[in-house]
């Protein structure tokens, strides 16, 4: 088995894709000049932001995380059998990459780990705490928003490096609607290469809206502070003059769209600056900060299907709340 308690004292390698901060400005001022107001889900992850979503994670009413990890936990030897040896994990959105401890465990002969995330410093110390628990694969952390075009460090990219398996948790692919869904699945399978590769990808299933709407509106506030904390990065970095105390949390179930919106809502009639340009926000008004799509089995792997992916298997709870799929990408000639 690939796990040690041995200590590694090197630095571990980094390749920095991270978006520079006029990109990030210019996303945030498209998405402020839009009708309605928005901001890109993906920015809520700094430091304070990837912490505070741990602590989501822990809540009674946030059911996704342990669910999944009731999942991989009980099935990890059949996953890991169908996985293989000998493979290159690379992690879309690791986060504390709490999850892929249960599939290293259980994968005996991994290559590597690459873990992908956009919040660098959370990043390496969780890729820190891989290295030290599994001494005996390499672990390659790329600092990067995975919406945009990869890179991989040399040594996976290589044709000797085999298939790929792509690890997608947290039904974070759910954060994209339909057609960017698919154009992401669709670079995910040429992402693979032309020997082809996996995608174990977990997706929240479509429940009772109560449950689901208390997932995201907990009675501690910790989701509230994590969206109002994208306020305070933005001001951070960029600059701008939010007051987040004059804006609200509301996070709601869209029956039509079947997703969850979340929304940070003035509190009253303001305005705010940033980059020399002033946005006005009317009492009431919103600025959408996140939608979260609930799915079907079926109507995920038909999308699935649409990008070139096959469904070679799926696993569930006892009560149907969350799915975790294993799809293929065959060689492409």
């Amino acid at each position: 088995m690939p796990r040690s308690n041995a200590t590694r004292l090197e630095p571990l390698p980094l390749l920095d894709l991270h978006p520079e901060p006029d990109d990030m400005l210019g996303e945030i001022l498209k998405g402020l000049s839009s009708q309605p107001k928005t901001l890109p889900c993906k920015f809520f992850y700094d430091r304070r932001g990837s912490r505070l979503f741990e602590r989501i994670c822990q809540l009674d009413e946030y059911y996704l995380t342990r669910t999944e990890i009731g999942i991989l936990e009980e099935n990890a030897e059949e996953i890991s059998a169908r996985i293989g040896d000998g493979r290159w994990v690379v992690e879309l959105g690791s986060g504390s990459s709490t999850k892929i401890r249960i599939l290293l465990e259980a994968l005996s002969t991994a290559a590597g780990y690459v873990p992908i995330d956009i919040s660098r410093e959370h990043l390496m110390e969780a890729a820190g705490r891989i290295a030290r628990r599994f001494s005996s694969i390499e672990v390659r952390p790329v600092c990067a928003d995975f919406n945009s075009d990869l890179s991989l460090p040399v040594d996976v990219e290589t044709p000797s490096a085999g298939q790929r398996v792509l690890f997608f948790p947290g039904s974070t692919i759910g954060n994209l609607g339909p057609e960017p869904r698919l154009a992401l699945l669709q670079r995910l399978r040429h992402f693979c290469g032309s020997d082809g590769g996996q995608l174990l990808v977990g997706i929240d299933l479509i429940k009772d809206v109560k449950r689901l709407e208390a997932a995201y509106n907990d009675a501690d506030g910790v989701t509230e502070a994590f969206n109002l904390n994208l306020l305070s990065r933005i001001n951070r970095d960029l600059g701008s003059d939010f007051e987040p105390d004059c804006f609200e949390h509301r996070a709601f179930f869209d029956r039509e769209s079947e997703r969850i919106e979340m929304h940070l809502v003035s509190t009253e009639n303001q305005q705010m600056r940033i980059d020399g340009h002033t946005f006005e926000f009317a009492s009431g008004e919103s600025i959408c900060t996140e939608h979260s799509y609930k799915f079907t089995v079926d109507g995920f792997v038909a999308l699935a299907t649409r990008a070139g992916w096959q469904l070679e298997a799926s696993w569930t709870d006892d009560e149907d709340l969350f799915a975790i799929l294993l799809l293929r990408s065959g060689a492409t000639s």
